[in-house]
């Protein structure tokens, strides 16, 4: 490979093959960018899509929640696949997945359709995720480059998350709410163009599959994410939503112990005996919890109970977009010069600040209002995940690389899947009412984050 052709990455040298590891933060950063991506940028086409293919309140849930529903409960599988073939082998067929699965989502005809093509999205990108992180934590071998890398390759999922409102916004007012998913086949063949040159990763050949646990996984995710959703519609005492919940408790309890059984589990549990690995998958879990659960419900708030057009709803979160993007990028370097705990405690105390301020804003605040208190929610947001990511990737070996990014990402994307799943619940009867109450929710769940970080993170 000629090492005169180069992707800028201000700040990141390493000490062997510096364009191959550039190639691979490129590659790994437009994996993440895409898959976060997704995951907000359908919510401002939500009343286009309960108009045009019929969807109901329960269905548009599912179409944000059945993503991020199989991206949580497949990234382990992700992670072990990753160390058993190699990072960047795993992360050329989930991109690849993901791609095609996009494809279904754009040419979908019906809500159904378009739910089940959005499962497969989940599971290309719950499989090139972990894979994406492990590629990083093998390109560099320094901790203060990893790390500034580390905040690089944030960045581009943590803007992706924020901006994905306002370019859903736009795409949808000039190409049609399609436009949402096609744009997926672009930005896929620019990655996996990039991936052809990334630096070859090793692969782990004795790590097994365990298809128990992953089995497992997935009975308790989707038990739990389907009596959140439909207990609010069709009542907590139904037989379908109590058996969700017995299969999500009795899931947890047979998966903790299987796991401890096992030769070679799909998540070593000794890895939570670590406290700063622990703490950072509840900070993970609780921040998409607030996220994702705020945009979806500030999606529907504009669109629906304002009358606003997708077009302004998407330049609402423009603000947000910009601080998250700001915070992303200075995130990595205040992580490398002051350890994570300061940037995760304070992102935290900015986001539910911001959220508390859209509480005071009530039911008539002005756009200008909401546009004040979303630059904390972005700011805050971005400035934990650099850091909870560099706590969790300094916590373990290379060799666990895979297994923890998982880890952390499936802590995530249950949190993104459990927040829209309690909050789209709260509104079902009085919408305003059950916005603010989420909004106080959220932020008590940040508060109380922070507070774990404070007491269990490293400062160094």
């Amino acid at each position: 490979m000629s090492t005169n052709v180069i992707i800028p990455a201000p700040g990141i040298h390493t000490a062997a093959a510096p364009a191959q590891a550039r190639w691979t933060l490129f590659a790994a950063s437009f994996g993440f960018l895409m898959v976060s991506l997704d995951a907000t940028i359908v919510n401002v086409a939500l009343p286009t899509l309960s108009h045009q293919l019929g969807a109901g309140l329960s269905q548009l849930q599912w179409v944000v929640d059945s993503y991020t529903l199989i991206f949580a409960a497949f990234q382990l599988l992700g992670g072990t696949l990753s160390d058993r073939i190699g990072a960047r082998r795993a992360f050329t067929v989930g991109l690849t997945l993901f791609i095609v699965a996009s494809l279904a989502c754009g040419l979908a005809a019906s809500p159904a359709i378009l739910i089940g093509a959005r499962f497969a999205q989940g599971l290309g990108a719950a499989i090139q995720l972990p894979a994406s992180l492990a590629m990083i934590r093998h390109a560099y071998d320094d901790p203060k480059q990893r790390t500034h890398a580390i905040g690089l390759w944030a960045a581009a999922g943590g803007a992706a998350v924020a901006a994905g409102p306002v370019i859903g916004g736009v795409l949808l007012v000039t190409l049609g709410w399609r436009s949402l998913f096609l744009v997926n086949l672009v930005i896929g063949a620019v990655g996996l163009l990039a991936t052809t040159r990334a630096a070859v990763t090793p692969a782990r050949t004795g790590r097994r599959i365990d298809p128990v646990g992953q089995l497992t996984v997935v009975a308790a995710l989707c038990g739990g994410t389907y009596a959140l959703i439909e207990g609010g519609h069709q009542g907590w005492t139904a037989a379908p939503v109590l058996a969700g919940l017995v299969a999500a408790v009795a899931g947890v309890a047979f998966f903790v112990w299987w796991e401890r059984r096992v030769e070679d589990p799909m998540l070593p549990l000794d890895l939570f005996t670590h406290s700063t690995f622990s703490a950072a998958s509840v900070v993970g879990f609780v921040q998409n919890f607030a996220y994702y659960g705020i945009v979806f419900l500030l999606s529907l708030f504009l669109q629906e109970q304002r009358g606003d057009s997708a077009l302004v709803t998407g330049l609402v979160f423009l603000p947000m977009s910009l601080g998250a993007l700001t915070a992303n990028l200075l995130g990595g370097r205040i992580t490398a010069a002051f350890g994570p705990r300061l940037p995760m405690v304070g992102g935290q105390i900015a986001f539910a600040a911001g959220l508390l301020v859209l509480v005071l804003g009530g039911a008539d605040i002005p756009l200008w209002m909401i546009w004040v208190a979303t630059i904390p929610v972005g700011f805050g947001a971005g400035t934990v995940v650099p850091a909870m990511t560099s706590a969790v990737m300094e916590t373990v070996s290379a060799d666990h690389a895979g297994v923890a990014s998982a880890q952390l990402n499936t802590a995530r994307q249950v949190g993104g899947a459990v927040g829209v799943a309690v909050f789209g619940t709260l509104v079902a009867g009085d919408f305003l009412s059950g916005l603010q109450t989420s909004l106080v929710v959220a932020a008590v769940a940040l508060l109380g984050a922070a507070a774990l970080g404070a007491k269990f993170v490293r400062a160094r």
